[in-house]
């Protein structure tokens, strides 16, 4: 098997995982969440940098070729130093992609004020990645951004169902908002999101859009794999999905099949085996 590797730094990459998986269902795929160290949205650049590498060392060792980190924070504080210095002198041919890049890349189509908010962790929206890649595709898109740091523990402990979240939620929503009266999309941009979408949407004015990563994933994945057939033909094809955690699995299984929207039966994989990659 050469699946197509899939890491998080916890659960919610199972969001952009399920999305990858319906709209490419043939290939083989190995999902990794890095529980025991979640959350990564208030570490350093170091200990997330660390921390990513370790994971995708991991699934490189699992004969993953092409490997997606489905976290936002990860994606902002570890590929790029991942991608132009960790890799160097590894199989040229292995790949490691995000999820800013192919999201910035379209989300200015979706406005038509053409002024967007980004709602994510305070480790992503302080390293500015989505200013800095969408300025590179819409120069002329405003793009304010709000930090919601109880976001996700709400919907790890399920709390997010509970009416009292109605408060947390919203209190995110209205700073955001304050900030220009023409913001007309929101981008999710932390996979844990997408289970508040419709809470979300309930505060906010109709016309305001409010827009997930997974399909957007997907269909860049899709295109990437299309114009890069040497990997492609590479990755396996038996429609398999394995799942590990650095944490208890039974409570692993219990919270992902809400994000993956199916049954999860995961495996144990000890961070105390990542120290053998350095």
């Amino acid at each position: 098997m050469q699946p197509i590797g899939i890491f998080d730094s916890g659960i919610g990459g199972l969001t952009v995982f399920r999305s990858i998986a319906e709209q490419l269902p043939g290939y083989d795929y190995i999902y990794l969440g890095d529980n025991s160290r979640a959350p990564y949205g208030n570490r350093s650049f170091k200990t997330i940098h660390q921390y990513t590498w370790e994971c995708v060392q991991w699934l490189f060792k699992q004969d993953c070729p092409l490997i997606i980190l489905a976290c936002n924070t990860a994606s902002a504080k570890a590929l790029r130093t991942i991608q132009q210095k960790d890799m160097q002198g590894l199989d040229p041919s292995k790949r490691v992609l995000g999820v800013i890049r192919p999201t910035a890349e379209v989300i200015g189509d979706y406005s038509a004020t053409k002024e967007i908010g980004v709602l994510g962790t305070s480790g992503t929206v302080q390293s500015e990645s989505y200013l800095i890649e969408i300025q590179k595709f819409f120069p002329k898109l405003k793009v304010y951004q709000q930090a919601c740091p109880l976001w996700v523990p709400l919907v790890e402990s399920g709390e997010y169902e509970k009416p009292g979240s109605d408060f947390f939620i919203k209190e995110y929503l209205d700073q955001i908002m304050v900030q220009s009266a023409d913001i007309d999309t929101l981008l999710l941009a932390c996979t844990h999101y997408p289970l508040l979408q419709d809470q979300i949407k309930a505060h906010l004015p109709a016309n305001v859009n409010v827009v997930a990563q997974g399909d957007i994933v997907a269909k860049s994945l899709a295109d990437y794999l299309q114009r890069h057939p040497e990997l492609e033909q590479k990755i396996s094809r038996s429609g398999t999905r394995e799942f590990y955690t650095t944490d208890d699995t039974t409570d692993f299984d219990r919270h992902a099949s809400r994000f993956f929207a199916a049954p999860v039966t995961s495996s144990f994989v000890s961070v105390t085996e990542f120290s053998c990659n350095k």
